[in-house]
């Protein structure tokens, strides 16, 4: 009898042990740029409208981990003032996600993360919340809740179901733009 009493209590106690997360659990990984990242992040600049910086995106391994580099000079001359490195989403976040996770470095200034959504129709049109980085890798959870929209025809927050891309942004002032992403994630 204790023996079929221990086997029930162990069998009554496996759910309760596999209900409980991960301490990481929370955070869901799209990229670790492991395989050909090439073929789903897009850089561009202010060109595209007229502006004159410059720059490049490099994927690199270093350590062992692969990783994004975007650098170059940001310029606000001719209107312009952004470059940038873009993720299209084959699908939205899951339902209950509440933000974007970020493992980054660079050269110490502030960076920017740019939204899009089904309701993001134009090009000058996303949600950005800005952050730090320092030269030691880090992390960075970004609230969509930070997120404000570029303009007053959009809803005030992003919602997540509607989430169609994510970009890395050097923006809005003159300078020399350095940064490192190691792994973006949701949640």
């Amino acid at each position: 009898m204790a023996m079929t009493r221990r086997g029930f209590i162990a069998l009554a106690a496996v759910p309760i042990l596999s209900a409980v997360p991960p301490a990481r659990a929370e955070a869901m990984q799209i990229e670790d740029f492991a395989m050909q990242p090439e073929t789903r992040w897009r850089f561009f600049t202010d060109s595209v409208m007229g502006g004159v910086s410059t720059g490049q995106v490099a994927f690199v391994r270093e350590d062992g981990r692969p990783h994004a580099r975007m650098t170059g000079r940001v310029s606000t001359a001719n209107r312009g003032g952004f470059i940038q490195m873009r993720l299209d989403l084959a699908s939205p976040p899951p339902a209950g996600t509440t933000g974007l996770r970020l493992v980054v470095r660079g050269n110490d200034q502030r960076y920017f993360v740019h939204l899009r959504t089904s309701g993001t129709v134009l090009p000058w049109q996303y949600y950005q919340a800005g952050f730090e980085v320092t030269r030691a890798w880090s992390e960075v959870r970004l609230p969509f809740e930070a997120f404000g929209a570029s303009g007053a025809l959009l809803r005030t927050v992003p919602r997540p179901g509607s989430l169609t891309s994510l970009a890395v942004v050097a923006y809005g002032r003159d300078h020399d733009a350095e940064i490192e992403v190691r792994e973006v994630g949701f949640y």
